[in-house]
């Protein structure tokens, strides 16, 4: 107990050498964009956001210096967590891959900040294995181009069974997820969650909807993200 109220009013600081502090910012610096490659390959496909390929890079040497400013040191301790409470991020919901490339900036970082290099360098590259692996094995990937068909109907049309025939013959899998009324109960949206048998096909589903609800809206959207996007009115 002496000993933590001693460290805790002394504000005795952690020794700083100039070459421990190169080696981990540069370590992490290089471990952090080791790790925005990775994240920048495994998401072609799907898009990226500049910003956060940076902050990928950034976040490992940040920690690891402050990992480096605290040291042993209580009171100094206390003061970067005080401060840090007063930063609020104010962000949309991520993708829980992208939450586990944060965590894994973050943690690699406080590796550096201990001091222990080689063991951060080894860790990345077992884990960027481990991601390319299942990036390319495509684990837990469900066969079928997955989608989400929003159709605009008018309210006279009985739309329960009305569209049966039409994604019987392009989709592998259909099912009615929401009914809701729009534009003061004049018109129903019928939301579905749809697996395509072939993709290619999108084209020609759609122009036979349109056909069976009166040529209004219809929007067709992946179930995580508005990537594929098609409107008619």
């Amino acid at each position: 107990m002496e000993d933590f109220l001693y460290a805790l009013t002394s504000g005795e600081s952690a020794t700083l050498d100039a070459k421990g502090v190169i080696v981990t910012l540069v370590s992490a610096a290089v471990i952090g964009l080791i790790i925005s490659l990775v994240y920048l390959f495994t998401h072609k496909k799907e898009g990226y956001s500049q910003a956060f390929c940076v902050a990928l890079i950034l976040l490992a040497p940040i920690v690891g210096m402050v990992i480096l400013v605290i040291g042993n040191n209580v009171a100094t301790a206390f003061s970067l967590a005080g401060a840090f409470a007063l930063v609020r991020f104010r962000s949309a919901p991520g993708d829980p891959k992208d939450i586990a490339f944060v965590f894994m900036s973050v943690t690699m970082g406080l590796t550096c900040g201990l001091g222990y290099w080689i063991w951060a360098f080894l860790a990345t590259a077992v884990l960027c294995v481990i991601i390319l692996v299942l990036h390319f094995s495509n684990f837990a990937g469900k066969k079928g181009d997955n989608y989400v068909l929003k159709i605009t109907v008018p309210e006279t049309l009985n739309y329960v069974g009305a569209f049966d025939e039409c994604l019987k013959k392009y989709c592998s899998n259909y099912k009615m997820s929401r009914v809701k009324s729009v534009d003061f109960g004049a018109l129903f949206e019928i939301s579905f969650d749809i697996r395509m048998k072939d993709s290619s096909q999108i084209r020609e589903m759609m122009d036979d909807v349109r056909a069976l609800n009166g040529n209004l809206k219809i929007m067709l959207s992946t179930p995580e993200s508005v990537v594929k996007s098609f409107h008619f009115q």
